[in-house]
């Protein structure tokens, strides 16, 4: 089966246990379809470049599928029609990347290079 790596953004104003519940009714589609989830990473709350149905911010998700193209489909159109989704986009990869995502490693890089900071300093 072909790898897609699907990211979407969905409205600031709901909570993070909402977003799980999206992405748990995603990966529903995708394995009724008889596909799978390989993957799936909450990036978090992060502003937009520009406004979005009245939305400064978004909760973005990234998701790893291993599925066929109906399952892909399927699971767009429903997200054409839900609420809460601002935006997505689906692309075919040719493999499924393991481990964290390149903005998950420079969140922790981020944050593991804040950690240091002055405290041992004397000005």
């Amino acid at each position: 089966m072909p790898y897609y790596e699907h990211v979407f953004i969905a409205r600031q104003d709901i909570n993070a246990s909402q977003v799980e519940t999206l992405i748990s009714d995603f990966g529903k589609v995708i394995e009724d379809q008889g596909g799978k989830v390989a993957k799936s990473e909450y990036w978090g709350l992060k502003s937009l470049t520009y406004r979005i149905k009245k939305n400064r911010k978004g909760h973005y998700v990234l998701m790893n599928l291993d599925a066929p193209a109906a399952a892909v489909w399927e699971m767009e159109r429903q997200a054409r029609l839900h609420d809460d989704v601002l935006r997505f986009m689906t692309v075919r990869v040719d493999e499924l990347e393991e481990g964290p995502s390149a903005v998950v490693r420079a969140k922790s890089e981020k944050d593991n290079k804040r950690g240091g900071g002055r405290r041992g300093q004397d000005r």
